[in-house]
């Protein structure tokens, strides 16, 4: 179940997120009636974010391997026309 919380009960309550981060669930925090951040366990973190590492990890790799450098402009403008052509 979504769990939403005022930010005042990661001060106040924090045995309770902490239990429901720890059972796998994110705990969406607001301040104001608003949304301001979600709290996660390191390990649900880690499933986020393992794919991106990786992937920076490669790119990192292919760097050092390739000496061809592009601008900005070449990089974007090759990935917008391979968009306009779908």
């Amino acid at each position: 179940m979504l769990q939403i919380r005022p930010v005042s009960d990661l001060r106040n309550k924090f045995p309770d997120i902490e239990k429901i981060v720890n059972g796998g669930e994110p705990v969406y925090l607001t301040k104001n009636g608003y949304g301001a951040m979600v709290v996660l366990s390191l390990d649900a973190y880690s499933k986020l974010t393992d794919g991106v590492e990786a992937a920076l990890d490669e790119a990192d790799r292919f760097a050092e391997e390739d000496s061809r450098r592009m601008s900005h402009d070449e990089v974007f403008g090759n990935l917008r026309r391979k968009i306009n052509a779908q």
